[in-house]
């Protein structure tokens, strides 16, 4: 890890120090070089600490959680529920009865659309989005409009990846019923003003989902402060385990809100002529829920929330600022995503290679980015590109880092150009 910096302060340049260690996918060798891991954003590595919390369900708890009178499920159960409300204080939350465990972001935001949207929504309603979300922040809502008849409406992009509140406000109406927004753009890095939308949404009387997947690692997240409705996270992009997230929704909401499964645990009582269904949060997770996943998410959560998002963000703007200045030294590459406010992503396109191919080369010098259109294909069709190569950084990152990614688009130019 770098020293402390100017942009850096040594307090919280101090909080970083030596964390690297805590994951040992860092500790390897690809094609010949160390790992240089700059594909966070599609999914960040994971500490020991979440390692050992997943491993302790497996190896000494492994049972059903709210079934069993038996200790390994009474213990179980209990790291079930501890983690719920840890993610519950991690994101501000007043009840737990309001955080559901999903599958990810991409289920929870299904979860809106099918059990939210789909009941209430009727032709001449309106759907407001951006041109920055990612698909599933888009797909779900067109399949709620095609079973609805209602209308999905884009607020457009601008070319430096920015949109603008004045054009959010401009296509808000009295159609609109729900707005629903990326917190932080996966393919930009993007940060938009969820506030400030959710004031002009409610001013309109819409409803405000966020997908915050993004978000989540970089930024700290008061679902009170931000005004929104529904606010959905996953746990890979947050230093955890993978097929897990969370859905949060306010209460008045998910109460009035039918099952989106049904099964086991999600209900109170069954019978053939009827059924009737669990309470909060529980109507949300119906079957065998993913409970070391849970646990581990839980277990990543207070591991980003011991380190401090201030100390984070000072890491990621040295991270950033060194970045930027370091890729535009090189000869023929274009920065994509350069809007005043983002997090770290740094998007770009070289002239002389497609982004896969500078994957490829880079992947020969042990240098993991992620290339393509990242799940965001309207912000490409807006740019007029097939794809971008994109490196993400996390909490383990370094200068080092950078210069390696650096040496790499080299070699790509050497090969090429």
């Amino acid at each position: 890890m770098q020293p402390a910096t100017e942009t850096t302060p040594r307090g919280q340049a101090s909080r970083l120090a030596g964390i690297r260690a805590d994951f040992p996918a860092l500790d390897q060798i690809v094609n010949g070089h160390p790992l240089v891991y700059l594909d966070s954003a599609a999914s960040a590595l994971t500490p020991r600490p979440v390692i050992d919390a997943m491993l302790g369900i497996y190896q000494r708890d492994r049972a059903n959680v709210h079934r069993g009178v038996h200790s390994l499920s009474q213990r179980a159960t209990h790291s079930y529920e501890r983690a719920r409300e840890t993610l519950r204080a991690f994101i501000g939350a007043r009840s737990l009865e309001e955080v559901v465990f999903v599958r990810g972001t991409t289920e929870a935001m299904n979860l809106v659309a099918q059990s939210w949207a789909r009941p209430r929504l009727a032709p001449g309603d309106e759907i407001l989005v951006t041109g920055i979300e990612h698909h599933s922040n888009v797909v779900p809502w067109q399949l709620v409009c095609e079973a609805t008849g209602a209308t999905l409406v884009a607020v457009p992009m601008s070319e430096d990846g920015d949109v603008a509140l004045a054009e959010i406000e401009r296509r808000i109406s009295k159609r609109t019923r729900l707005v629903s927004v990326a917190h932080v753009s996966n393919a930009l890095g993007t940060v938009l003003p969820i506030r400030e939308i959710a004031r002009l949404a409610h001013a309109a009387g819409a409803v405000v989902a966020v997908d915050g997947a993004q978000a989540a690692p970089h930024i700290p997240i008061d679902v009170e402060t931000l005004e929104c409705d529904f606010y959905a996270l996953s746990g890979h992009k947050l230093y955890g385990p993978t097929g897990i997230g969370i859905l949060w929704g306010k209460r008045d909401h998910l109460a009035a809100m039918p099952p989106y499964q049904g099964g086991g645990d999600m209900i109170r009582t069954v019978a053939f002529e009827g059924s009737t269904w669990n309470d909060l949060p529980y109507k949300f997770e119906a079957g065998t829920p993913h409970i070391a996943g849970a646990v581990g998410l839980g277990a990543a959560a207070d591991y980003v929330a011991n380190i401090g998002f201030a100390a984070l963000e000072a890491h990621e703007r040295d991270l950033m600022t060194y970045g930027t200045d370091a890729l535009r030294e090189v000869p023929g590459l274009r920065l994509v995503g350069t809007a005043p406010h983002k997090v770290a992503i740094l998007g770009f396109v070289l002239d002389c290679a497609h982004p896969h191919d500078i994957g490829t080369i880079l992947d020969a010098e042990g240098v993991a980015i992620r290339t393509g259109h990242h799940c965001a294909q309207p912000i490409m069709d807006r740019l007029g590109i097939a794809g971008t190569a994109r490196a993400s950084l996390g909490m383990y990152n370094t200068r080092e880092d950078i210069d390696a990614l650096v040496r790499g688009l080299h070699a790509v130019r050497r090969v090429f150009a």
